[in-house]
Formats: C-alpha cells, structure tokens, sequence
C-alpha cells in the first residue's frame, strides 16, 4: 500500500509531456498507482497499433474500433496481473487477442442461438420471455447507477458517445463536428465506455434474465 501511495504521489508532481515520454513499464507503474494521465499516455501511444492488430482480424472498422477500446479497458482492469515476463506491448496484443476471439464467440452463440430458436421466437410470448419484477428493479438500478458515472464526465464526452453509438456517426464525422482530433474523441470515448462498463454487470445480468 505504502509503495503505491508513493508511485500516486509521484504521478501528480509529473507534467502530461514527461508522463508521455516513459518507458511502457514506467507508465505501467503508474496506472497501477491509479494515474490516469499514465494511462492516457500508454493509450495514446499504442492505440492505432492495436486498433489496427484487430481491424486485421475482424476486417470491420466499427468493429475494430469497439474491441481496440474495449481491450485498453481491459488492460486498465488487469494491470495488476502483469508479471514482467513479457514486454508491456505483448501484453497488450494478448488482451486484445483475447478481446477478439471472445467477441468472435459471442457471434457465434448469438447466431446458433438465433438458429435454434427459429424466427418464431421472435414473436414468443412465453414466460420464459419475459422479466421479472426483480429483474425490472435491477435494470433499472443499474441504470441508474451509470447514469450517476456520466455525470463525472465532460458535456462534449457524453455527446460523442450519443453522436458515435447513437447517431452511428463515424470517427472523422464526429471529430469535424465537435472541432476536436480524432484522437480526443477515441480517448473521449474510451473514458465514457469504460465508466459505463464499470456499472454495466447489473445491466448485463438483468437483460440475460429477459433472453
């Protein structure tokens, strides 16, 4: 506890400019500290490279965009795993690796699903279909949940993750609109994401009640 307090403690008296010119394992040190402009910097730093690691995989670049995001918020969760045996990058690839082959299982459980149910499944009205009470109270407690983490995020940060997954405006769309780089909005982005998935389980287990 002592030596993290410390490496916190270090990470606020360092510029944005100094924190971007560490080594990985130095800004590895600091996320697990709870710095978040360590953060900020590794993702910066490597998220073309893992965005296009996935683009190659998924050959789809909404896709591609979604899991890259999705894999630094793993990074963010799984730091304190990382043992040194590999170099940070490799580590890195080896999430968003993981991040892809789950999403391409989610696809196919989702489509064999589909299958099995057939197309009248679509209009079921079975109980089996429908939520509970307590799984109603449920969504709607974590519902309420992230919309409290939304308000500890800028007005113009909210809006791109409406405009991007809601409007389905591209990357370069988004960015012309709001007169700010591709990269603040793909950082902008990974914030709101990943204060959504920090509340997201009750949703998730809720809406699997309904499935």
């Amino acid at each position: 506890m002592a030596r993290r307090e410390t490496c916190a403690s270090e990470a606020a008296g360092t510029s944005p400019g100094e924190i971007r010119l560490l080594p990985d394992e130095a800004l590895f040190e600091g996320i697990r500290a709870g710095s978040e402009p360590h953060f900020n910097a590794l993702y910066d730093r490597y998220f073309r490279r893992v965005y296009g690691f996935v683009l190659a995989r998924v050959r789809d670049h909404a896709d591609a965009e979604e899991l890259a995001q999705e894999s630094f918020v793993a990074v963010f969760r799984g730091i304190a795993g990382y043992s040194g045996r590999s170099t940070p990058l490799a580590w890195i690839y080896g999430i968003a690796k993981n991040t892809v082959n789950n999403h391409r299982r989610r696809q196919r459980a989702q489509t064999e699903r589909a299958d099995a149910a057939g197309p009248e499944a679509l209009h079921s009205t079975s109980a089996e279909w429908r939520s509970t009470p307590l799984d109603d109270f449920e969504m709607r407690q974590s519902l309420r949940r992230m919309d409290e983490r939304l308000h500890s995020v800028t007005g113009w940060q909210v809006e791109v993750f409406w405009l991007r997954h809601v409007d389905d405006l591209s990357i370069d769309e988004i960015a012309a609109r709001l007169d700010r780089s591709n990269d603040a909005i793909r950082s902008s982005l990974y914030r709101v994401k990943r204060l959504l998935s920090e509340g997201a389980g009750g949703v998730a287990r809720a809406a699997a009640a309904r499935a």
